[in-house]
């Protein structure tokens, strides 16, 4: 599975409430792809707009930090990022992510990245490539059951795929 996006950096311990607001949870209860409309509007209140399909997030230490709140990763999927790049990740949040089918990776070099350099991420390899320094960074490997669970889309779509097989 391979990704090649535009980055978008942020800092360490960027929490819950900067990725999605709880202010904003009422109105996306009916209409769960609105929550791209508030994507990080906590740390960068014109962020949903300046992103587009594909884009990649990278941060600090601590990201998704908080509160358990499913929006954040999901208003990001829905927003276009396709993946996230940190040196760690909140434990629910990492979770929530590879719930939804957005790849969550660890990597001791993202303060390396920076903004507005278009990256590729390998991650059957393990690796991301910055075309631009040349450089090659590596993130911790994603266990098979979880790399399943993304291939998949989602924890939602692996369940589809068994009822399906058990229907056959």
């Amino acid at each position: 599975m391979k990704i090649q996006g535009n980055v978008w950096v942020f800092g360490d311990d960027i929490n819950t409430d900067l990725i999605f607001p709880n202010k904003y949870k009422h109105v996306v209860l009916d209409d769960v792809p609105k929550a791209a409309q508030f994507a990080m509007v906590g740390a960068d209140p014109d962020f949903p707009k300046k992103i587009s399909k594909g884009d990649i997030l990278v941060a600090g230490k601590n990201f998704g930090c908080g509160s358990s709140r499913e929006y954040a990763p999901i208003a990001l999927k829905y927003a276009g990022i396709s993946a996230i790049i940190a040196k760690s990740f909140a434990r629910i949040f990492f979770r929530n992510a590879i719930n939804i089918g957005l790849p969550p990776l660890i990597c001791a070099d993202s303060d390396r990245i920076q903004q507005g350099d278009l990256i590729r991420v390998d991650l059957e390899k393990g690796e991301i490539v910055n075309p631009k320094t040349k450089e090659t960074y590596r993130f911790s490997p994603i266990p098979p059951f979880l790399f399943r669970i993304l291939e998949s889309g989602g924890l939602i779509e692996v369940g589809k795929a068994r009822l399906k097989q058990e229907e056959a």
